[in-house]
């Protein structure tokens, strides 16, 4: 218990002589040091909200005004028309001040107003600029001249120098779509999916409740988009993600990878150290707003950072109706798992954070650490994998007092959570399921060595690899992608390691050993967790995930073949699951609104009139120009989709959130409840690469393998692809077991090259939507894109 007895500043002992009081030095100092540090936090807090209040102008700004009136005053004109002689004459204290002092108090508050009127009208004129979406739909390189004013006019008022939120008062609110432009896009992309029978029932459905229900629904998301910040963003974290009883392992959690070709270091507790440290050198620099605001690549435009606020020191709380998101201001620590054990890291020592050598000192202590578990320690992370109801009942029930509630608070205020893993995972040669493994065990593990709750957890393998699981309520992949990618490149371009392997710097040899935390699980507790282990393992095994990197061509020789991307490997998909399962689906892709204040993400339905019909000319044999013609229309179809939804025009969101209108209501709809049951059977989403983090040019082995998630629907694939460079692309494929009509990956598939793609066609006929994708991806830019010049 002595980890336990450091934490107290005094001691005392009643005895026959009287009190023996002893205080605790270390103890007092650390408590000090805490203060300060946080009182340090408050203040930069609060500078930070002074400029950020006053964006895009500056506090210095101030003083320039009142010099240019209090000049303008001198060379006795009135810049104020007469305002600062009836500020002072109704001065409250004019009768005690000199008429020179009152002359200098009423200028000083005409230039604070004219300022803050200044202030406002930039900001006003700044969020109606930001309101301007035409020039995502020009023709890429034909820019128009209201564009190019634009473009000017958006960095004139952009101000110098943002911090990270300093753009959240000027960003514009998500606007509500016409009820009928949302109605007629869904018919639109339900078409494909229907027989003439069935398009003409949905049709009626539709007409029926545009013209009455809808109309009533809207006035009330209409007046609710006046009130809120955004319409979207509150119902849909707690509709979509917190009141789902389901388990969130696989099913909502989502992981990411590390480098691919390289190991900084194949020891596992100094990975862990120069990792952990990067990660508290980006809270601190996300604490200051020292990080760049997120823009549109290749432009000026501004995106949403709030989803930044809850990245550290945040957990889910599991309740029987619904779950919460908890986040504290601030944590010290992080909480560690270990062979079935918990121990909480400080990371800070005399208010210093500590180096990444002291942090490995640390975490070897834990590996060597050869203390058994606490009856029921070992595997109690499975009720954060299991459903959520019994999770809730036995918080409630065995965590809410005593020693049970004291280690369980400790885990849900740490920074983030850590998981040693006692395996090896990363790729090995000539072994292409060992990607699949890995995958696997950073989406779900052994279902008990995580806590899924956490905002993130960081897993740390035996042999030096790393990964990353990411719950996802609190935030989209991107924001957690972006502090992944961030300590990927610290780890190794600024951090480094010696000779040996192990992180740089020095130890204090006065550093406390980590703390163990103590448990009291009952039997019935233990039961408890036997039974969600039990669901969680049964949803793990039914998952089936293959990852593999396409190493033909990259996003380079796409765009020569002038078309997107992201549009080329859409209509690859979407040719892959209709020769995969003979039919089309409604297809999830995810796009982002964070050109709007508070947004989050919107869907763009990647099977449309366009695709389908590209899809059904290739597979009926029609001529190359006809098919490359129609590749073209679909793949422009499919940017703009993409570009509406950006610019909240899309579908999904606005039916959502007038179906959630309509329960609040009491009001059946069957258009909207048939609407709200389409099953997503394809969901697809692109990994974001942030390239001004790497150099993939002159390193190209430093580069990640991406991230995935499990399959939407128990009869469906999900897919995430990311652009690695100009010359890569890596998939990650899931699906389940448990389907007979979905199959991501055959055991013991050989790497990929222009050498075996007979032995790919031949796995692309029998069924295998993996070599699908890439037999098809190479015959697509072959033989159907426009011919690149």
């Amino acid at each position: 218990m002595a980890e336990a007895h450091q934490a107290v500043a005094f001691q005392f002992t009643v005895t026959r002589e009287g009190i023996d009081l002893r205080l605790s030095h270390q103890a007092f100092t650390e408590i000090y040091l805490s203060g300060v540090r946080s009182w340090k936090k408050r203040i930069i807090g609060l500078k930070n909200s002074v400029v950020t209040g006053v964006y895009p102008a500056s506090p210095s700004s101030w003083l320039f005004v009142v010099i240019a009136i209090l000049a303008t005053m001198y060379t006795r004109s009135d810049p104020s028309m007469g305002l600062i002689a009836k500020i002072q004459e109704n001065l409250p204290v004019s009768q005690s001040m000199s008429n020179q002092c009152q002359t200098l108090v009423s200028a000083l508050l005409f230039s604070t107003m004219l300022w803050l009127l200044l202030i406002f009208t930039m900001r006003m004129c700044l969020k109606q600029l930001l309101s301007y979406h035409r020039w995502m739909f020009e023709k890429h390189g034909k820019m128009s001249t209201t564009t190019k004013v634009w473009v000017a006019l958006v960095r004139i008022f952009s101000g110098r120098k943002p911090l990270l939120y300093s753009y959240q008062g000027s960003l514009p609110n998500l606007p509500v779509p016409a009820i009928k432009d949302t109605v007629k896009r869904h018919l639109e992309s339900v078409r494909p999916l229907m027989d003439d029978t069935e398009f003409e029932r949905m049709t009626q459905l539709a007409s029926e409740f545009e013209s009455t229900l809808g109309n009533r629904l809207q006035w009330y998301l209409k007046l609710k988009a006046l009130w809120a910040t955004n319409y979207v963003s509150d119902w849909w974290e707690e509709y979509v993600y917190l009141r789902g009883r389901s388990p969130i392992m696989v099913n909502s959690n989502y992981y990411g990878m590390d480098f691919m070709y390289v190991t900084p270091t194949p020891i596992q507790a100094a990975r862990a150290g120069n990792s952990l440290h990067a990660h508290f050198l980006y809270r601190r620099k996300l604490n200051k707003e020292e990080l760049r605001p997120t823009r549109i690549p290749g432009t000026v435009i501004p995106l949403c950072s709030a989803q930044c606020e809850r990245l550290f020191n945040s957990t889910r709380i599991p309740g029987e109706e619904t779950d919460t998101v908890q986040h504290w201001q601030d944590s010290d620590y992080i909480a560690v798992y270990h062979n079935g054990r918990y121990f909480r890291l400080r990371m800070y020592q005399a208010g210093r954070l500590l180096s990444p050598r002291e942090i490995e000192t640390q975490i070897q202590r834990i590996l060597d650490d050869p203390s058994a578990p606490s009856t029921g320690e070992a595997k109690l992370g499975a009720l954060t994998a299991g459903d959520r109801i019994p999770w809730a009942e036995a918080r409630m029930k065995y965590f809410s007092s005593g020693v049970n509630k004291r280690s369980l608070d400790c885990i849900e205020k740490a920074a983030f959570f850590v998981s040693l893993d006692d395996e090896e995972q990363g790729v090995i040669a000539d072994d292409p399921a060992s990607l699949d493994a890995y995958a696997k065990s950073l989406l779900h593990g052994k279902c008990y060595d995580r806590w899924f709750d956490k905002s993130f957890t960081v897993i740390f393998y035996k042999n030096g690899k790393m990964g990353v699981n990411g719950e996802h309520s609190w935030a989209d992949a991107p924001v957690l992608s972006h502090l992944w990618q961030q300590t990927l490149s610290t780890d190794c371009f600024q951090l480094g390691y010696n000779a040996e392997g192990h992180c740089k710097g020095e130890v204090d040899s006065s550093l406390p050993p980590p703390q163990k935390l103590s448990w009291e699980i009952s039997p019935e507790c233990e039961e408890q967790i036997s039974q969600s282990l039990a669901v969680a393992q049964a949803l793990a095994d039914d998952v089936d995930i293959h990852v593999f990197a396409y190493q033909e061509f990259g996003k380079g020789r796409i765009k020569k073949c002038r078309v997107s991307p992201d549009a080329f490997i859409q209509m690859v998909l979407q040719l892959a699951y209709y020769r995969d399962q003979r039919r089309f689906c409604l297809t999830y892709e995810a796009s982002m609104t964070r050109l709007f204040k508070e947004g989050r993400t919107e869907t763009v339905r990647s099977c449309s009139n366009e695709s389908s019909a590209f899809v059904r000319a290739l597979e009926n044999g029609e001529p190359s120009h006809v098919c490359r013609h129609l590749f073209q229309e679909a793949s422009e179809k499919h940017q703009n989709l993409y570009r509406l939804a950006m610019t909240g025009s899309g579908i999904d969101r606005h039916l959502f959130c007038l179906y959630v209108v309509s329960k609040y209501l009491g009001v059946e709809s069957p258009f909207l409840k048939e609407v709200l049951s389409e099953p997503w059977r394809l969901s697809t989403s692109q990994s974001p690469m942030h390239v001004k983090i790497f150099d993939i040019v002159n390193h190209p082995e430093y580069v990640s393998c991406g991230g995935g998630f499990g399959p939407v629907a128990d009869d469906g694939y999900g897919v995430s692809y990311s652009f690695m460079g100009d010359n890569k692309l890596n998939f990650h494929i899931s699906c389940k077991h448990s389907c007979p009509e979905t199959v991501s990956s055959i055991k013991g598939v050989m790497q990929y090259n222009k050498k075996n793609l007979l032995y790919i066609f031949k796995l692309h006929l029998k069924g295998t939507f993996h070599a699908k994708i890439y037999f098809l991806m190479y015959f697509m830019h072959k033989h159907v894109s426009p011919v690149c010049q």
